[in-house]
C-alpha cells in the first residue's frame, strides 16, 4: 500500500512520520513545494526505522508528482496561515488555488486515490478539493472531527483522572467555534460523561475544545501539529486497513440530517471504500439548532469559493 502526504510543514511530516512507525503502508511519499524539505524529512524518518523498528519506506519529492503515481490514499496538507492583514477572502483564495493544483496533481497520477484534506478553512478546501477532483462525495473527506473529539476527549481525561482510552465521544458541524458538541454521546467507559461531571465543568471543557487551535496558537505563536498530523494518520489507517472506524469527519451530505449540498463534519464508517457510511443520530432541538446555525456558517465560506469562481 502506497500513502502521499503533500505539504512536508510540521502537520504533513508529523502525519508521515506516525504513517511510517505504526507501519500503516508500505510506501509514504512526502512532496513540498519547497526544494530539499520533504526529501530531508523524509530521509529523517526513514533514519529512525532502525531505532524504532518498522520497515514503512519513507521517500521525499519536490514538486515530483510522478513518485506519488498509484497511490491508495492522499492526504493534503498544504496551505499558508493567515497573515497579519489578510481577510478571510484572500485566505481561501489563496489556499483555493494550492488545493486546486495539488488535487489536479493527485488526479493526474492517483485516479483511484482516497483523499483526505486536512487544509484550512478546512470545510471549504474539501470543497474545492471535491470540485476539482469529481471524484464521489465519499472518497474526498476532511480532517477535523477526530482531532476536535481527541481534545475534548483529553481536556475530559484531564478533568476527571481517567485514561483517555475510554472516553468515546462525537462533535459535528463546521471546525471551529461552530463545532456542535454533543454530551448525550459522549461516554466514559460506557458511563454517560453526564453523570461524572457537572454541567458547568462540562461546558467549560466545550468551550475550551472550540477553541483549541487558538489555544495553541496563543501559546507557541503558530498552529498544532503533533495532534492534527496523528489525527489525519488514523484516518489513513482506518481506509487502508479496512477498519470500519466510526469516526466524525468532514463530508459533503446530500440530505442526511436534513442538510443538502453543504460540508459538514458528521460520524461516518471509514473503510477500504473511504466513507462507507454516513450514521445519522437522532438530535434533539437544541442539537438540531446548532448543527444549523453551523452549517449556515460553513455555507457563507463555502459562498466566497463560488464568487472567487475556483
Amino acid at each position: 500500500m502506497k500513502v502521499t502526504v503533500v505539504g512536508a510543514g510540521n502537520v504533513g511530516a508529523t502525519c508521515a512520520d506516525v504513517l511510517a512507525y505504526r507501519e500503516i503502508a508500505n510506501e509514504v511519499v512526502l512532496v513540498d513545494i519547497k526544494e530539499g524539505v520533504a526529501e530531508g524529512k523524509a530521509l529523517d524518518i526513514w533514519q529512525k526505522a532502525p531505532i524504532n523498528l518498522y520497515d514503512t519506506r519513507t521517500v521525499g519529492v519536490t514538486n515530483d508528482y510522478s513518485k506519488t503515481a498509484g497511490s491508495d490514499v492522499v492526504v493534503i496538507t498544504s496551505g499558508l496561515p493567515r497573515k497579519p492583514g489578510m481577510t478571510r477572502d484572500d485566505l481561501i483564495e489563496t489556499n483555493a488555488g494550492i488545493v486546486k493544483s495539488v488535487t489536479e496533481q493527485v488526479v493526474k497520477y492517483s485516479p483511484e486515490a482516497i483523499i483526505v484534506i486536512v487544509s484550512n478553512p478546512l470545510d471549504v478546501m474539501t470543497f474545492q478539493a471535491h470540485l476539482t477532483s469529481k471524484f464521489p462525495r465519499t472518497k474526498v473527506m476532511g480532517m477535523a472531527g477526530v482531532l476536535d473529539t481527541a481534545r475534548y476527549r483529553a481536556f475530559l481525561a484531564e478533568e476527571l483522572n481517567v485514561s483517555p482510552k475510554d472516553i468515546q465521544a462525537v462533535l459535528m458541524g463546521g471546525h471551529g467555534d461552530t463545532m456542535v458538541p454533543l454530551p448525550r454521546y459522549t461516554t466514559v467507559g460506557g458511563i454517560p460523561v453526564t453523570e461524572l461531571i457537572d454541567a458547568e465543568k462540562l461546558d467549560a471543557i466545550i468551550e475550551r475544545t472550540k477553541f483549541g487551535g487558538g489555544e495553541l496558537v496563543k501559546l507557541m505563536g503558530t498552529s498544532a501539529w503533533y495532534a492534527p498530523g496523528s489525527a489525519a494518520a488514523q484516518m489513513v489507517e482506518a481506509i487502508i486497513k479496512d477498519q470500519k472506524r466510526v469516526f466524525p469527519v468532514c463530508i459533503k451530505l446530500d440530505g442526511e440530517y436534513g442538510i443538502d449540498d453543504c460540508y459538514l463534519g458528521v460520524p461516518v464508517v471509514l473503510g477500504k471504500n473511504g466513507v462507507e457510511k454516513v450514521l445519522e443520530l437522532k438530535l434533539n432541538d437544541d442539537e438540531k439548532e446548532l448543527l444549523q446555525e453551523s452549517r449556515k456558517h460553513v455555507r457563507e465560506v463555502m459562498e466566497v469559493l463560488e464568487r472567487l469562481g475556483k
